[in-house]
This record gives structure tokens, C-alpha cells and sequence, in this order.
């Protein structure tokens, strides 16, 4: 089996055959340069911010200096693949809103920042010295003795070489014998090359991940707990589509022809008159029912799916609306539902309380997410403030998918929202 660690490859016979001490060295390599990288821009942030902090313009640099262990955390889970092929998530939450501000406020906010700056000025002080002294001890060192004939021929005139400036060798037997060691300390130094990455790694790793098992393993459940709620609603609110499709839509049908023939039977009168808004009543009932189970799950978008139910909301709109929406095929059920209510809801609240003129829903599937954006000409003013908004139930739908929904309303218009759902498609016509 491939090895998916240092720890895994260490114990292997052709240890020294596989990629690993390079990587091993590669690690340590590129954590000294990049630790002395960070020591210098954090070095040189303070300094510039501290001399501006006794004016405003030093706060935001401040804040922006805070926020420098983000990037340094980024860099440090990249360089974990090396040591670890399994990936290490990212701890940071998604803003609930669009845009820089709304970024930085939830990043401050967020424990995972604070720990990954104390990483990045651990890392500035104390780890990219230890990463070079262990790459110079078990790999710098053997390459020098190892060089000793070289060296001997190029700066010694072939007489004498200083080998790593402790001896010297004034003998080509010696300078060979020398060499001969340096290739046994060469491999001696790949195996605790490994096991300093190694170590290296799980202190990172137990750094930047730290506490977070529990909580992965708590959010994993609460996922997919979540998920099985959202089925379980779901084939309710079919079945209950189902039952009055089949039950109280056929009873209604049937008693619109009893009544539509007593009419036709009985004689002019107020008898006939009774029958007639009766039956008129009943068909009333009857288109009410109809929108009612078009509403829990149309049968559009059952057999057809979002985007043939999306244009038929479309059509169905009071005001004129654009349509433009490329999809690749056919979406998990929930998915569709939650889509397919967020559009009509958004016609309906442009019909309602907008006062546009045109409407137009876009959207598509980009990098494993169905994204859809309503946007009208109205008045504008929306928002998602308050307990009975409509917007704010919308939010809710969509988050329990882990989607996200923004809205952008300033006052006088436009108004664009915005669902954006994570989701693969798949192929039903095979």
C-alpha cells in the first residue's frame, strides 16, 4: 500500500529509494525560507504600524497585521501535503455576507484567526531556525564531507581540503575514505531528515488544528443529520402532494361533473341558479387545489427538473421576466425544491412590493455549486431584517443545504439576490 505519511514510509526497507526524504528535505527547506519570509514582513508591518498607529491610518494597518497568520496558516496546511497526503480543512467560516468588510469582521471574530497569528509568530521566531539548523545537521554536513574530494582537487591544489572546517585531509585515500563516510552519514541524515519533518509536521498540524477533531466530528454529524431531515421533509411533502393529487383533486373533479350535469338537468329556476354557483364555487375550489399542489411540488419539476420549472414560473409571472439558465442536468430533489421556491418566492415579492417593470432570473453550475440570481427594476429598499420577512425565511431554506443567499437592494433600486447551493448533477435520462 502507498505510504500517505512520513511515519508510514520510515519503517520501509527502500525508505531511502522512495520520494519521501526528498520531501522530507523539501519541507524543511521551504519552511526556513518561508519563516524567514514571514520574520522580515512581520518585522517590517510592526515597525510601519507602530510608527502610524498615533494616526488613524495605522488602525487598518494594525487590523490588516492581525490578520497575517491567515495567509502564513494557508501556506502551512499546503506544505502539511508533503509530509501528509491527507488534507487538513480549513477551520474559517464563511461570511454570511458578500464583500471585504463583512470578511474581515467575521475573521476577527473568529478563534481559528488568533491561533493561526500565534502560529505565524511562532513560526517567524522559533520554528524556520530549528527547519534550517536540522536541513544543515542531516543534509548540509554529509554533503560537505561527501564533497571532500572535490574539494581537495578545486580549492586544495589536490595537496589538502578542510572538510567542514574541523580536519583537515592532505591524503587522496583519506579524501576518499572521508567521502565514503559522508555517503554513510548522507543516508544516516535522510532518516532523521524524516523524522524531524515528521515531528515538524504533527506540531503544526496539532497547532493549526487544535480542538478541532471533536468539533469536525460534531458538524459531521450535525451535516448529516441535517441532510436526513431535509430528505425526511421531503418525501413528506411529497407524499402529502401525492394524496391530494390523487384524493381530494379527483373528489373535487368528480362532484365539478355532478354538478356541472345536475345543471344541465334541471329546469331554468332558482334550482338552476343554485346548481350553477354551486359548480362555479366547486371549479373555484378545484383551480385553488391545483395551485396549492403546484406550489408544494409541481409536477414540472419532477419530471422535468429546475430549469423547465423555473420557465414555467416565469411564464406564469405578472410581470415580464427574462429568462437565462444553463443547466448541465438534473439536481438532488431537495436542491430543486429549495431552488424552485426561492424563484417563485422572489417573482412574488417583485410582483408584490417592487414595482418593477421587468424582471430577469439568471444561473448556472460552476465548481460543484447551482447558483441563481433574480434581479428587477424596482424600487428597491428589500431587506432581511425581521422576524416575518419572507427574505429571511428564504435565507433559512437555503442554509439548511449549506447554501447561502445575499441580496444586494440599495434604496431606488436595482435589487439582485443572489442563491448560491452547494451540489453535483447528475444524468437521469440513462
Amino acid at each position: 500500500m502507498r505510504p500517505r505519511t512520513v511515519w508510514q514510509a520510515l519503517p520501509a526497507p527502500r525508505y531511502l529509494l522512495t520520494s519521501w526524504p526528498w520531501r522530507s528535505a523539501g519541507y524543511l527547506v521551504s519552511g526556513a525560507s518561508a519563516g524567514a519570509i514571514v520574520l522580515v514582513v512581520i518585522v517590517t508591518g510592526a515597525v510601519v504600524g507602530g510608527a502610524l498607529s498615533l494616526v488613524l491610518i495605522g488602525l487598518p494597518l494594525l487590523a490588516v497585521l492581525a490578520l497575517a497568520g491567515i495567509p502564513v496558516a494557508a501556506l502551512e496546511r499546503l506544505r502539511l501535503r508533503l509530509m501528509d497526503r491527507t488534507r487538513v480543512p480549513d477551520p474559517h467560516r464563511r461570511p454570511a455576507e458578500p464583500g471585504l468588510w463583512s470578511w474581515v469582521t467575521c475573521r476577527l471574530r473568529e478563534r481559528a484567526t488568533w491561533r493561526e497569528l500565534g502560529y505565524a509568530l511562532l513560526f517567524a521566531v522559533v520554528l524556520w531556525p530549528l527547519d534550517a539548523l536540522a536541513v544543515g545537521a542531516c543534509a548540509g554536513v554529509p554533503l560537505g564531507v561527501l564533497s571532500t574530494p572535490v574539494v581537495m582537487e578545486v580549492y586544495g591544489d589536490g595537496e589538502e581540503a578542510r572538510v567542514v572546517k574541523l580536519w583537515t585531509v592532505t591524503t587522496w585515500p583519506g579524501a576518499f575514505a572521508t567521502a565514503a563516510g559522508g555517503l554513510a552519514l548522507l543516508a544516516l541524515g535522510c532518516y532523521f531528515l524524516g523524522l524531524l519533518a515528521g515531528a515538524r509536521a504533527e506540531l503544526t498540524r496539532l497547532l493549526l488544528t487544535r480542538g478541532a477533531t471533536d468539533l469536525d466530528a460534531r458538524l459531521g454529524e450535525l451535516t448529516r443529520s441535517r441532510v436526513r431531515l431535509v430528505d425526511a421533509f421531503e418525501a413528506e411533502r411529497r407524499r402529502i402532494e401525492r394524496d391530494l393529487h390523487d384524493g381530494a383533486q379527483q373528489r373535487i373533479v368528480a362532484l365539478t361533473m355532478m354538478l356541472g350535469l345536475a345543471r344541465l338537468d334541471a329546469p331554468p329556476g332558482p334550482l338552476a341558479d343554485q346548481l350553477t354557483r354551486a359548480h362555479e364555487e366547486a371549479g373555484r375550489a378545484l383551480c385553488e387545489l391545483r395551485e396549492l399542489i403546484h406550489g408544494i411540488h409541481p409536477k414540472v419539476l419532477a419530471d422535468y427538473g429546475l430549469q423547465a420549472a423555473v420557465a414555467d414560473a416565469a411564464d406564469r409571472s405578472v410581470i415580464p421576466v427574462d429568462l437565462d439558465l444553463e443547466l448541465p442536468g438534473r439536481f438532488p430533489e431537495a436542491v430543486e425544491a429549495a431552488a424552485y421556491f426561492v424563484v417563485c418566492e422572489a417573482l412574488a415579492n417583485v410582483a408584490r412590493h417592487s414595482g418593477a417593470h421587468r424582471a430577469a432570473v439568471s444561473g448556472g453550475h460552476a465548481g460543484g455549486r447551482l447558483f441563481l440570481e433574480i434581479h428587477d427594476d424596482g424600487r428597491g429598499g428589500a431587506h432581511t431584517s425581521g422576524d416575518g420577512s419572507g427574505l429571511t425565511g428564504l435565507a433559512d431554506r437555503v442554509s439548511v443545504l449549506d447554501g447561502r443567499l445575499a441580496l444586494s437592494s440599495p434604496a431606488g433600486g436595482p435589487t439582485r439576490l443572489r442563491v448560491e447551493i452547494p451540489c453535483e448533477w447528475t444524468d437521469r435520462s440513462a
